[in-house]
């Protein structure tokens, strides 16, 4: 049985995250992945100022008459969440942890991808797939997908997104919106990313905390590496320590967004401090100005 308090988080997040698909993002979701393409429909007989390059010659000849194919624009996305549930993410220290922040930005997503009748999948991993759940439509598709981000307890602690991406492009065949949500806390991922975002759209979905990026002067502080165990002991109430931890974290958050850059692959930052809707609002203005 799932826990009370989890399903409470659930239908917390239904409600929350609804209304600002149906205020805001909905309609930034549609103008941004629409018009992916053109499907046949049906041929008609041609008339004056139809495009010519449109004739279907098979038919004209068959029939004696001109004809002309009709395409109209293929609607339907499928949207994948390619999800990091390493032991990072069970950090957080202003409002809420980052795996926390993740599912919630997933279910934004889902709910828009739905409310635009495209279907929505799943794929949780560590440093191996814990979850995958195929691609389909509907409001309680959605909510298993929020409920096994809320609710599943990974059995390995470390990342492999090469891993992931690996499997996500051997088990989608078809086109899709991937979203990748991580802290990206891994080593070089230039080239799967690169031949991910060759067959699929993949956008980089980046998850921080805002201690990850500077350091409060707390006095000594053991900090201890939730993927390998590793400890530290770090005296925050140094102003060297805390100068170099903050150049080691933006130069990190700097050869990630290269990394990205350089793959071709856009990137959206949000940090657990605050709301992450107007990053996602302007990351799909941006998109949509581009199209």
């Amino acid at each position: 049985m799932i826990p009370q308090e989890i399903l409470q988080q659930i239908r917390r997040i239904q409600i929350y995250t609804n209304r600002y698909v149906n205020e805001v993002f909905a309609g930034e979701y549609e103008s941004t992945f629409k018009g992916r393409g053109m499907q046949f429909d049906e041929v008609r007989e041609y008339v004056p100022g139809d495009d010519v390059r449109t004739i279907d010659w098979n038919v004209t000849a068959r029939t004696g008459k001109p004809f002309i194919k009709r395409y109209v624009e293929e609607r339907e996305l499928t949207v994948m969440l390619l999800v990091d549930l390493s032991a990072s993410g069970a950090f957080g220290t202003v409002g809420k942890l980052k795996n926390e922040l993740a599912a919630e930005l997933c279910a934004v997503l889902a709910f828009a991808a739905i409310k635009n009748k495209d279907k929505v999948g799943l794929i949780a991993f560590t440093d191996r797939v814990e979850r995958f759940i195929p691609p389909q439509k509907g409001t309680q598709h959605v909510l298993r997908v929020i409920r096994e981000l809320l609710y599943h307890r990974p059995t390995h602690g470390r990342t492999d997104i090469g891993m992931a991406l690996d499997y996500l492009g051997r088990v989608v065949k078809k086109r899709a919106t991937v979203f990748l949500v991580s802290d990206f806390i891994a080593a070089d991922l230039r080239r799967p990313l690169a031949l991910i975002n060759k067959r699929h759209d993949l956008i980089a979905v980046a998850v921080r905390d805002r201690r990850e990026i500077g350091m409060p002067a707390v006095g000594l502080i053991e900090l201890e590496d939730a993927e390998t165990g590793e400890v530290l002991l770090i005296d925050t109430g140094s102003g060297r320590v805390r100068r170099e931890y903050g150049e080691t974290t933006g130069q990190r958050h700097e050869e990630l967004t290269g990394m990205l850059r350089s793959a071709g692959v856009d990137c959206i930052s949000v940090s657990s401090d605050r709301p992450y809707f107007p990053e996602l609002v302007r990351f799909f203005r941006t998109r949509e100005k581009r199209r």
